[in-house]
């Protein structure tokens, strides 16, 4: 962003909080300009994206070629959002199918964790299989104005709740939001896979830098369709249902800035052709049609069921009228996007006589938010996004390999995203980089049932700021240094943490802090300071009345 606008964002921001007179008027000036500046951006008319065409006859059958790796990744999807779990959208009304087929053809595993419980940070890991302690990526980078406007609408909002604390100085010390992203240096899996010849793509939501340097052309993919704004659809278009959730204050600085538009390889800003989930899966087809002589990367980063919450029309109706409030039925109605999504992906796979050696792995960047207002997307577990308890980073990890993978494997072993790229490349038959300590452990015996049996009392982590957590064997334990709170968890015994069992078990608290603290020495400071805490309820939805003694933890980010 340019310097000046960051200026003028933060400067109204702050006027707003000094001024006098009513709130809502001080407000809706400063996501006013959010939305002029969104307007003024220039997006061209949809055009073709020229794929490039993979040989035109292979070399080798697929059988004898190292097998594609399809990662689709969905974003804020909770875990009860899937059938597969037993759950579903609206009480089970509205079930997965598609992903339900690919986990029964597969592999579940049972007791899988996102990297970190906000966007970028857990992208950074499953990108570079090392921690945030090792990387410094540990906050997810925000556009200019959010950390003063969407503190100063919440505290407007919801002066009942904690409030949102802001940190004025990180805030103008900051580098320019396209510069927050992921060190060039870092050696990601797109880089390790092309060792092996493999043609890497990338489709969809990136987050880990908008500056040439960061993106994805520069971190390993041969190609990049990305995201290059927040619209699942034009707000207008005849098409789309929208679902405005006006008591989230991130929600409405989402809409103001909002707006429909993507790139192909860094180049102009263009509409993209159709709703997002569709019109990225139409792309995908392609990528796999043009490249079936060839082994392929293909990475596809969902942006739903992330708020703005918008479906098709189509989807709307489909879903029917499932009770409660309408943003209920349109979340069910991305659900359904995303679902026919895999379904499309796994029969052009098939089509192209790829699905027998394609892996195929999906999973969720995060537990789902509460401050969308929906009540049991991450249940039976506590917590969601922004949080480091189980509903916040327990997510769905499933795996389809007909080749090595049998179908209804269930693989209870305790995993996290920081170990897909090491898997990645054990499958691809790459080698790790020798000058790089990765963190992430090589999950291809675990898949394939050959091999020794991997440790499950290997420690996790995670981390933001001042809050951070770990889990080995069956204890978990999470620290939060602002609140002086410490939560200590037997998930065996107790999987949906309903008991702290922290002055309970003190040599097991006093174990898993110095195992905690060895993670922490040495570890590379941010690599940009957190510029706000938000206070994030674990057991109601922003929608529900907060009352005295709720409990909460504050977020850094």
């Amino acid at each position: 962003m340019k310097r000046w606008h960051k200026a003028l964002l933060g400067t109204l921001g702050g006027l707003a909080l000094a001024a006098g007179g009513a709130w809502m008027f001080r407000t809706d000036i400063a996501l006013a300009l959010v939305r002029w500046r969104s307007s003024s951006q220039p997006v061209a008319p949809n055009r073709p994206v020229p794929w490039q065409q993979g040989p035109a006859q292979a070399a080798q059958r697929p059988s004898e070629r190292p097998p594609n790796i399809v990662f689709i990744l969905f974003d804020d999807l909770g875990m009860n959002d899937l059938s597969t779990f037993g759950g579903g959208v609206a009480g089970g009304k509205v079930k997965t199918p598609n992903i339900d087929k690919l986990a029964a053809e597969g592999a579940i595993f049972t007791q899988a964790y996102a990297g970190n419980a906000t966007c970028s940070p857990s992208r950074a890991q499953l990108m570079t299989g090392r921690y945030a302690t090792r990387t410094g990526f540990e906050f997810t980078p925000t556009p200019a104005g959010f950390p003063r406007i969407v503190p100063m609408v919440w505290n407007q909002m919801h002066p009942d709740r904690p409030p949102i604390l802001t940190n004025d100085e990180a805030e103008a010390s900051a580098p320019p939001f396209e510069e927050q992203g992921l060190p060039p240096e870092e050696v990601t899996v797109a880089e390790v896979l092309k060792t092996r010849g493999y043609h890497t793509v990338h489709i969809g939501k990136w987050h880990l830098g908008n500056a040439p340097k960061f993106l994805p052309k520069a971190q390993g993919f041969d190609e990049s369709l990305n995201m290059d704004g927040l619209l699942h659809l034009p707000e207008d278009d005849p098409n789309v249902v929208n679902a405005h959730v006006d008591f989230d204050p991130i929600d409405r600085f989402l809409w103001a800035s909002a707006h429909y538009a993507t790139s192909y390889n860094g180049g102009e800003k263009f509409a993209p052709g159709g709703y997002l989930a569709d019109y990225w899966t139409d792309e995908s087809l392609k990528v796999i049609e043009a490249n079936r002589n060839r082994p392929f990367f293909l990475y596809l980063a969902q942006w739903g069921v992330h708020s703005p919450l918008q479906a098709t029309r189509a989807d709307y109706e489909a879903v029917g009228d499932i009770g409660g409030p309408e943003r209920l039925r349109v979340y069910a109605a991305m659900i359904r996007a995303l679902d026919r999504s895999v379904g499309r992906i796994m029969a052009k796979l098939e089509e192209q006589g790829l699905a027998e050696n394609t892996l195929v792995v999906i999973s969720s960047d995060n537990g789902a938010p509460g401050y969308v207002g929906l009540q049991g997307l991450n249940a039976p577990f506590r917590g969601g996004k922004g949080s480091f308890f189980e509903g916040g980073i327990r997510v769905p990890l499933l795996a389809r390999w007909p080749a090595q993978v049998a179908a209804g494997s269930r693989i209870a072993l305790p995993v996290g995203q920081v170990d897909l790229m090491p898997t990645f490349a054990a499958v691809a038959g790459a080698s790790l980089p020798g000058d790089v300590m990765i963190d992430g452990r090589n999950l291809l015996a675990a898949l394939t049932g050959n091999g020794p049996a991997l440790d499950p009392q290997a420690p996790l982590f995670w981390s933001s700021g001042y809050y951070k957590a770990v889990r080995t064997g069956d204890w978990k334990l999470q620290v939060n240094g602002k609140q002086g709170k410490v939560w200590l968890y037997n998930l065996a015994a107790d999987p949906t943490e309903k008991v702290n069992l922290a002055d309970r078990e003190p040599a097991v608290r006093k174990r898993l802090l110095a195992v905690l603290a060895a993670h922490e020495r040495g570890r590379k400071p941010p690599l940009y300071a957190s510029t706000f805490e938000t206070p994030v309820s674990i057991d109601k939805t922003l929608a529900e009345p907060y009352r005295k003694g709720d409990e909460f933890i504050y977020w850094p980010n």
